[in-house]
């Protein structure tokens, strides 16, 4: 059973949603990777139903494989300089004329002194969909950029 005192941080609080770090196998120890905000990171079971022979009392759900969502990015239009641009340039913008290149990718989230406490990673990640929000004139907002990433599966870091 899972200690609800282990989901605090050693200040004694709940980790902050806000305190987070993405790093790409690219652009590690870059600053290109504020973000935001990260979402879709989850993990869950497709199952199959199965009906006992027999025994029509009881019916089954079995699990038949992992599914993953896919992570969503949200940060301000950066600059063509951008690794993570350039990366999702050479995706959407390469007539696929050199192979995609998937990339390892780790969202942390982090305490008040700037160390992980909760660590995801997510194997060979690839842009998906790369979208700029709307415009407004009556926003005074900055300018949103989404970049929706595949991967094939991640793990719990910490």
């Amino acid at each position: 059973m899972l200690d609800p005192l282990s989901l605090l941080t050693s200040d004694g609080y709940q980790p902050s949603a806000f305190y987070f770090k993405v790093m790409f196998g690219a652009t590690l120890g870059l600053a290109d990777t504020s973000f935001k905000e990260v979402s879709g990171i989850s993990a869950e079971l497709e199952t199959e139903t199965v009906i006992e022979g027999g025994e029509n009392r009881y019916v089954h759900t079995l699990p038949t494989h992992y599914k993953t969502r896919s992570l969503q990015l949200k940060r301000g239009i950066a600059p063509m300089t951008s690794p993570l641009v350039l990366w999702c340039r050479s995706v959407f913008e390469g007539d696929f004329v050199l192979p995609i290149l998937a990339q390892p990718l780790v969202v942390c989230l982090m305490n008040a002194d700037g160390l992980p406490i909760r660590s995801w990673s997510f194997a060979n990640a690839y842009p998906l969909k790369w979208e700029v929000e709307g415009f407004g004139s009556e926003k005074n907002e900055v300018a949103i950029e989404n970049i929706t990433l595949s991967y094939n599966y991640s793990n719990r870091l910490t």
